[in-house]
């Protein structure tokens, strides 16, 4: 748009909310403010109405909306709102609302939200709407809507101002009445399996050693920090050694970190634990649980997601080490060193510490050559124990853990562990973990959470555990490019004045 153009576009704006005030001016000093009504009377929805209405039928309704078209003909006009199920033609007549109330009705702006009482006919075009006998303003709009043929179109204001975007663009409410029944889904399936929900706190008494970023605020009356946590594991855990065997929370999580399509510094993710089991019976859970949320929200197994067709029904596993020989070639069982291991990451291209282990160089192997090819759902497992500090070593070979993640798209969404319950081997690998942390960021208030190894010391059964990101779930059942299409306030940065 040309500078000119722009001006011209606000100038015009400008005097549309100046006239808009004037109108409510004029209706409140009539003694007609619409802001004072404090109720109106729903019966019917739109999409309700659509569903049940036939010809011949006497159906007589209450509704509400905001108005969204007009068109006036003399004496009388048709429009449309939109309610919380969509939308719905309105006939709007003089001679059956009165004279007065429709001079006003025609005074009404776009955006404005009114109520109305009628009966439903078919139109000679066939279209279910309702012809009026009574209108009424129950709230003034003094902002116009983005424009019918244009829309809300730029994704940063749809972001910010997702009130507006909710308005335009009705597949948006879609994709979250998706999110809403993703979780609604979820829910049912887990207590279906005997798990119960919990809340744990969001609030933290220090930073653990996790690689994750915290925020940091301060608690006043305690004269102490405290962090927004990075997960919610321990203390489901904790919980589990409470006798409480199969738990998990639906938990906000927060990291002050990076920002992009997929990441965002607060998510949803949901946490379980389940006694008595391992990460086999881990795998099992997310096979059966994502086969069954495709099924329902898509209504399919095979779904489209950016294009792409992804079968939610058939899952592959892979070892860390057989992935990592399917795309790269390359066989951790040829190196028998840490240093053949190094001299096989330089001759390949990848980068990896000056000390690097065995088991670190085949993990920045699979980043390097095998995510990327991971589109259709896989498990991969068998993780090595020097990036895997909760899970349990593989009693045949402990320089690996029994851990997996899931990935779909190229993209993780899930990590699961048969976890820990040593608390001897957990001290350690807390204290191994803080330690290496401290030597890479001097600053760090990192510490080790003791009295998570004091619970660990009074006995944990044998537990599966699984984390996975909501966020990413629906992005993908939903066809949504971006995490923020998915959350309905993305964190965004203020705009200046």
């Amino acid at each position: 748009m040309s500078t000119q153009n722009q001006m011209n576009g606000e100038e015009n704006f400008s005097e549309q909310v100046a006239v808009r005030r004037e109108k409510l001016f004029e209706l409140q000093k009539a003694g007609n403010d619409p802001y004072r009504i404090t109720k109106y009377d729903v019966t019917h929805y739109s999409a309700d109405i659509k569903a049940s209405f036939s010809e011949g039928q006497e159906m007589h309704v209450s509704m509400a909306g905001r108005l969204m078209s007009r068109r006036v003909m003399g004496k009388a006009s048709f429009c449309h709102i939109a309610d919380a199920q969509g939308t719905i033609q309105l006939y709007v007549r003089r001679d059956d609302v009165g004279e007065e109330e429709y001079a006003a009705f025609k005074k009404w702006d776009i955006g404005d939200i009114i109520g109305i009482e009628g009966f439903v006919f078919v139109t000679q075009t066939g279209e279910t709407s309702v012809h009026c006998q009574k209108v009424k303003l129950l709230s003034k709009s003094l902002i116009p809507l983005p424009e019918k043929f244009h829309g809300l179109t730029n994704t940063d204001m749809r972001y910010r101002q997702r009130y507006v975007d909710l308005i335009v663009n009705p597949e948006v409410k879609d994709v979250f009445l998706k999110r809403s029944q993703i979780l609604k889904e979820i829910r049912a399936y887990l207590d279906s399996k005997g798990f119960l929900e919990v809340d744990t706190p969001i609030l933290v008494p220090f930073e653990i050693g996790a690689s994750a970023r915290p925020f940091c605020t301060h608690h006043n009356t305690l004269d102490m920090d405290m962090y927004l946590r990075i997960e919610t594991e321990l203390y489901l855990k904790r919980l589990i050694v409470g006798g409480m065997h199969r738990v998990y929370e639906v938990g906000r999580i927060f990291r002050n970190e990076g920002m992009d399509t997929k990441h965002n510094p607060e998510f949803t993710t949901i946490e379980l634990y389940q006694a008595f089991t391992d990460f086999h019976g881990m795998m099992d859970l997310v096979e059966e649980l994502n086969t069954m949320l495709a099924e329902k929200i898509c209504g399919s197994k095979v779904i489209s997601y950016q294009g792409k067709e992804i079968n939610m029904g058939h899952w592959e596993r892979l070892t860390m080490i057989e992935a990592v020989k399917k795309y790269s070639g390359c066989d951790y069982y040829d190196w028998k060193t840490d240093e053949d291991a190094r001299a096989c990451a330089k001759e390949h291209h990848v980068e990896v510490p000056a000390n690097a282990t065995k088991g670190t160089v085949l993990a920045e192997f699979f980043d390097a050559f095998v995510e990327e090819n991971l589109i259709q759902p896989t498990f991969i497992y068998d993780y090595p124990v020097e990036i895997s500090p909760l899970a349990k070593k593989k009693p045949d070979d402990p320089l690996f853990t029994e851990r997996f993640e899931y990935f779909i798209n190229a993209t993780e969404f899930g990590n699961a562990f048969s976890e820990l319950n040593d608390p001897i081997d957990q001290r350690e690998r807390f204290e191994s973990q803080v330690a290496a942390k401290r030597a890479e960021d001097p600053e760090t208030r990192a510490e080790v959470d003791y009295d998570f190894v004091t619970a660990l010391e009074y006995g944990m059964p044998p537990t599966g555990g699984l984390g996975f990101g909501v966020d990413r779930l629906v992005m993908l059942l939903t066809d949504s490019p971006s995490i923020r299409d998915v959350l309905l306030f993305p964190t965004m940065k203020p705009l200046g004045d």
